[in-house]
């Protein structure tokens, strides 16, 4: 018997040292999966948003060398009771108001400060949006109709065969793709472990095989769409999109910080969510498209470009929110009226009549509830109509 717990001992030794083992070795990772499942807690969720270098992976968007790039404030907007009560409601952590260039209102909420480096969600999706549209015009991608596998051969085989650059961009692939962030077990949540963990997003992409309808032929929001954009534009430049961000749209523009995005485990950009601006940089986003893509005198983006993607070309149903090549464009919008929307209320509004721009980052639990996006919509309207 004595033998017999000697022997025992040891093995429960053994155990417990190779559990520590395995848990040291596979610490960032675990740590990685228990910020994924208390990340939109209700008491950590604003100071995460603000701080998700802290539990990710991530690299840096280089912001160049440059002087950073003037945004003067101009006559103070004074918001009615009817805004300050949908700050509240909405948990908004930062609201920047542009009109004619020039900073009208700008407070920040619940402890978050103008520096922080906010969750962009899928405003990122507008960024890689303007990518494209600048890769276009100097050669690198030569046609929106090119099918995807045509520069991410790994694509061919898979869900996404068949499929051109303009379907996905028009979110209109026909991929099947289960974006309900409630489900545990949706696609979209199935994604976020693989970050987490340190997985391959392109894996993950490769192995989606289902499709519900034919490319181009009905509209329905997958996020993975956009992934699929960052693939195409990978395998044009042969070169990684923070890079190729930087050179193009980032350092011309003179940000304030240097962004910096999510990655996978082999530091693939999460482009379809995980940059991080200022929310004045987000500003500085919608001015430029404002402008028609030119800033301090430069042409950044091409300018047929930023009136083609912010069009409703997409196949959505009659009367509903209007999309574009990553931009949505509300129900009644007024022409150059469009924004770039993410989950938990993250927003640069664009009404180019009125010269107004709006930025705006929250920390809305309830953004799911019915009703809330309209609101949303309906009190930047009433934000540009009051300037």
């Amino acid at each position: 018997m004595r033998r017999f717990g000697k022997w025992l001992g040891r093995v429960l030794l053994v155990l417990a040292l190779v559990a520590a083992a395995v848990g040291l070795w596979k610490r960032e990772e675990l740590t990685r999966l228990l910020a994924v499942n208390s990340l939109f807690s209700q008491d950590k969720i604003v100071h995460n948003f603000s701080n998700m270098s802290a539990a990710f992976l991530h690299t840096p968007v280089d912001r160049g060398t440059g002087p950073t790039s003037e945004l003067p404030y101009g006559d103070e907007y004074a918001p009615p009771a009817s805004v300050e009560t949908w700050i509240k409601e909405r948990n908004v952590t930062a609201l920047v108001v542009l009109k004619d260039g020039e900073i009208t209102y700008e407070n920040y909420f619940h402890g978050t400060q103008p520096e922080d480096l906010r969750i962009s969600w899928s405003v990122a999706k507008s960024y890689l949006s303007a990518l494209v549209g600048i890769l276009l015009e100097e050669g690198a991608i030569a046609s929106l109709d090119d099918p995807v596998a045509k520069y991410a051969p790994r694509l061919t085989g898979t869900a996404y065969d068949g499929a051109s650059l303009r379907n996905v961009l028009n979110m209109a692939s026909g991929v099947t793709f289960d974006e309900d962030y409630l489900d545990k077990n949706s696609d979209i949540n199935r994604m976020g472990r693989v970050l987490a963990l340190g997985g391959k997003m392109d894996d993950f992409t490769a192995e989606l095989t289902e499709t519900f309808a034919a490319p181009g032929e009905k509209w329905q929001y997958v996020s993975i769409d956009t992934h699929v954009v960052g693939m195409v534009v990978r395998g044009a430049t042969g070169r990684p999109i923070a890079d190729l961000l930087s050179e193009k749209l980032i350092a011309p523009m003179g940000l304030e910080q240097a962004p910096y995005y999510l990655t996978d485990g082999v530091g693939t950009a999460f482009v379809l969510g995980g940059l991080n601006l200022t929310t004045r940089d987000y500003a500085r986003l919608g001015q430029m498209f404002l402008q028609g893509g030119k800033w301090n005198g430069t042409q950044i983006v091409p300018a047929e470009w930023v009136e083609m993607s912010t069009q409703p070309s997409a196949p959505t149903a009659a009367g509903d929110i209007g999309y574009g090549h990553q931009w949505w464009i509300p129900v009644g919008a007024a022409p150059g009226e469009y924004m770039a929307r993410g989950i938990y209320g993250q927003y640069i509004y664009i009404d180019t009549a009125r010269n107004v721009v709006i930025a705006s980052n929250a920390a809305d639990r309830k953004f799911r509830e019915a009703g809330v996006s309209q609101q949303n919509i309906d009190i930047f309207r009433q934000i540009a109509q009051g300037l």
